[in-house]
């Protein structure tokens, strides 16, 4: 799996390195082909009273991308939201892709079945 962290108009720290790696490990459990993880965490300064906090994220794998972002006032926040998004479409892409590799096992003709019983 190639990670890549980014920030836009912040300074990215070790800690928050380390924390979204942390939590990244939450995705690994739940699905293990994962290809590609581009993270990019941003500071937007609407004001200088209101600022947002932004965490995106494309997954990669196969067969297809997956993008999710979050807002939040706080960067870790933002990152826990982001990886309770990602996970829920994790285990809907895992389950689909189950599901359709059950479906053709399924659709398969019978000439398996009767050849391997002598009759």
């Amino acid at each position: 799996m190639n990670l890549t962290i980014s920030g836009h108009h912040l300074e990215l720290t070790p800690a928050l390195r380390d924390y979204v790696r942390s939590k990244l490990e939450r995705i690994k459990r739940h699905f293990d082909h994962v290809i590609d993880v581009v993270v990019i965490l941003t500071v937007e300064k609407i004001t200088e009273k209101e600022k947002r906090q932004k965490a995106e994220i494309n997954l990669h794998v196969r067969g297809k991308d997956l993008h999710v972002e979050s807002f939040a006032q706080d960067l870790y926040a933002a990152i826990d939201s982001l990886i309770d998004k990602l996970d829920r479409q994790v285990i809907k892409y895992k389950t689909r892709l189950q599901d359709h590799q059950h479906a053709a096992l399924k659709h398969l003709p019978n000439t398996l079945n009767e050849q391997a019983a002598p009759g």
